[in-house]
């Protein structure tokens, strides 16, 4: 199905301009102008939230269902083993080189060219769904400016569609995030004399519990709650026991846990203080009996779960992540996303909601 042409073209010549266009999370301005100014040249009303931009379809129905066409405008910062300067867009042996370009430039690029393409080229074909598109802020930091500035100004959004980068399969669950701070109490004294309360000694039965402790419900797409425990501080010096343990530990849930149990979990399992940094970012995921997931299916498309986290994690309704590039390419050096992903891409949107 060659549906591209200049649709992919211009997908490829906006990319280069966003990768020429610092927009490291929280510094997404400029970034977000070019999004606001294409989207108003291709005859769009636009709406902006800090630098988050979206358009609603042109043909708008409120009695129709409305999908969410979604990817995110900023950035990580570079890594210092890249061979090439990070902004400046490179295409060799059909590769386009810089940083986003890969997560998640090809995404967010390729979904604004079908918005385009159903409502303002086709915008007369009748439609059972709306569609709205979302350039989202802060993604990579999950931060307060980001996407939950934006999604209650939205109409009513019955399903997303988020431009990760997939390898243009549908991850259609994907792990949620937790971190909590552990907090171990004991008594200061000298470490000569048999005095004091060693807080390293109290935490260590909670150091195990941590590491040997099993979540029973185990998802068929994204395994077990993984829980890590990653850093630990405690004492001054070496005569003074310590009267303080603190830890940190990274939790990934899956779509059969909240946040919010797996913290009642281990408070009731652990003698130490328990504390989360936040109970927002869940673990979502969508119905595999969705329509558009069968319709991925039709296509020949491969569902899976997806261990890494993105603004799904603060959607209320329900999402998976389709796009070009792959995962494995985000966040690394020389990043870059084939132009024949992009043209794929736009191919099997076109044949998804078609």
């Amino acid at each position: 199905m060659e549906q591209h042409n200049h649709y992919t073209q211009d997908a490829i010549e906006l990319l280069c301009r966003l990768i020429a266009t610092p927009s490291t999370s929280r510094n997404e301005t400029e970034a977000a102008d070019l999004m606001e100014q294409t989207l108003q040249g291709y005859g769009f009303a636009t709406q902006r939230e800090a630098n988050n931009v979206w358009a609603v379809d042109t043909a708008f129905d409120p009695a129709r269902e409305t999908i969410l066409l979604n990817a995110h405008i900023d950035t990580v910062k570079p890594v210092k083993t890249w061979t090439r300067d990070p902004f400046i867009p490179t295409i060799e042996d059909g590769k386009l080189y810089g940083l986003g370009s890969n997560d998640c430039g090809g995404g967010l690029v390729t979904l604004l060219q079908v918005f385009r393409y159903f409502c303002i080229d086709h915008a007369e074909l009748a439609r059972p769904f709306n569609l709205v598109y979302l350039a989202s802020s802060e993604e990579e930091v999950s931060g307060q400016e980001g996407i939950v500035k934006a999604l209650p100004l939205l109409p009513k959004i019955d399903v997303a569609i988020v431009g990760e980068p997939t390898g243009m399969q549908p991850a259609i669950a994907e792990k949620g995030l937790m971190v909590l701070d552990i907090i171990a109490h004991g008594r200061s004294g000298h470490a000569a004399r048999n005095e004091g309360v060693n807080a390293i000694y109290e935490a260590l039965d909670d150091m195990v519990w941590i590491r040997d402790y099993k979540f029973p419900k185990v998802s068929p797409l994204l395994g077990p709650v993984k829980m890590t425990l990653t850093v630990v501080n405690a004492g001054t010096q070496h005569n003074v026991v310590p009267d303080t343990c603190t830890m940190l530990v990274d939790i990934r849930s899956n779509e059969h846990y909240t946040n919010e149990e797996i913290f009642d979990i281990v408070r009731q399992n652990l003698r130490s203080e328990v504390r989360a940094h936040s109970f927002r970012l869940h673990s979502s995921h969508i119905d595999p009996d969705h329509p558009l997931v069968r319709r991925c299916l039709q296509l020949g498309l491969t569902p899976y779960g997806s261990p890494t986290l993105s603004d799904q994690a603060l959607m209320p309704f329900p999402s998976f992540k389709l796009g070009p590039g792959e995962s494995s390419r985000s966040h690394s050096a020389d990043e870059f996303v084939k132009i024949s992903e992009i043209e794929a891409a736009f191919d099997t949107y076109i044949a998804l909601l078609s």
